[in-house]
This record gives structure tokens, C-alpha cells and sequence, in this order.
């Protein structure tokens, strides 16, 4: 179990009121996981590569990419087929956490290769039980690489 190992959380997401209830809903949910936000593709790219102003101490590897589909610049997809083109990134896992249903956008991601597709729930105490759920699949059940 990966209980006693601190996972970095980063989230790609451009609105702010979804980074702010999702901050809160980690909060509600008791996980004390460090929540890093990027605001689009082309900045969660930057962090990931450590350009851009980011660098090995202040954006530490993340053990779980949160990532949204519909964002300015550089969308999720185009994001998502980045990251598992590369060989230094791909072992990351990634979620996507979207207010998209759409079937191709499901198929999609999986055909990249998403470690899971979510829908953003509508009601806040259903975020939480994401959240919740999140934090017991990822930090406590999986092994993910170091």
C-alpha cells in the first residue's frame, strides 16, 4: 500500500471555480495529498518538462495527472497524447476529470491511454465522494512507480 508515501496531485483545469471546489472537495474528502493546478495543456506541458519557469523544485513529479478536456491553448487530448508519446512521462498516470459524456471523447482517451475517465459531478458532496474514491484507488490500493 502507498499510505505513507506523499503522491503529488496535479490538476490541469482552466476555471477557477472548478480548482477552487475541487481543492475543496480533496480537503472535505481527508486526503493531504499536495494539489498542484496547471491552467491549460501548454502549462502542464511547461511542468512537466520543467520549462517555463518550472524547474525540479517547484514542480516535483506528479504521482497522478487530474486533466480536463476543454482547455484554451492546448486541450486535454492533445496534452494526454503527449504525455504517452513520451517515455519519461507515460508510467504517470492520468484521469481525465471532464464535463464531457461525449462517447468519442471517452473512446478517445482510452485509445491514448487514460488510466480513467470521469465525469465532473454536478453537486459538490458528489465531487467529494470522487475525491474519495480517487484517494483510496490511487494512494492506497495501486502501486504506482516511484
Amino acid at each position: 500500500m502507498n499510505t505513507n508515501r506523499s503522491i503529488v496531485i496535479l490538476m490541469a483545469e482552466d476555471d477557477p471555480d472548478d480548482r477552487l471546489l475541487t481543492k475543496d472537495a480533496l480537503a472535505e474528502a481527508h486526503l493531504a495529498n499536495t494539489l498542484i493546478f496547471v491552467e491549460d495543456g501548454e502549462e502542464l506541458m511547461d511542468y512537466l518538462y520543467r520549462k517555463g519557469g518550472y524547474n525540479e523544485e517547484n514542480a516535483p513529479r506528479p504521482g497522478l495527472i487530474l486533466l480536463d478536456l476543454n482547455m484554451p491553448r492546448k486541450d486535454g487530448r492533445e496534452a494526454l497524447e503527449e504525455i504517452k508519446a513520451d517515455p519519461d512521462l507515460r508510467s504517470i498516470p492520468v484521469v481525465v476529470l471532464t464535463t464531457s459524456k461525449a462517447e468519442e471523447d471517452i473512446l478517445r482517451s482510452y485509445d491514448l491511454g487514460v488510466s480513467g475517465y470521469i465525469t465532473k459531478p454536478v453537486q459538490f458532496e458528489r465531487l467529494i465522494q470522487v475525491m474519495q474514491a480517487l484517494g483510496r484507488y490511487w494512494f492506497e490500493i495501486v502501486e504506482l512507480p516511484h
